[in-house]
């Protein structure tokens, strides 16, 4: 049998990370963000004030830095799932 921890195996998004988390839920969520996005990544982004850092790993996709900054891994799978069925509807099986 595994050995129990006691240490949180999920951490909650901090509040620092809210408008990048915002931004991945929008790319997710609501298909004319994310064809936005889409069309220029810089003006969607704008509207929620994200830093130099943050920016560039949203364009593309850096799942590593986007973690590590604070967004939820699933948004960030999610939100890059949706750009990639968005781009080449064909390169994913669509659910």
């Amino acid at each position: 049998m595994a050995a129990v921890s006691d240490e949180a195996h999920y951490r909650f998004p901090p509040a620092r990370a809210y408008r990048l988390n915002r931004c991945l839920y929008g790319i997710k969520s609501d298909p004319e963000y994310c064809a936005r996005f889409l069309a220029d990544p810089n003006a969607a982004m704008d509207d929620l004030e994200l830093d130099p850092e943050e920016r560039a790993a949203l364009s593309p996709i850096d799942r590593d830095a986007l973690v590590g900054r604070g967004a939820h891994p699933y948004l960030v799978f999610m939100a890059d799932l949706r750009l990639r069925m968005a781009r080449d509807p064909g390169s994913v099986e669509h659910f």
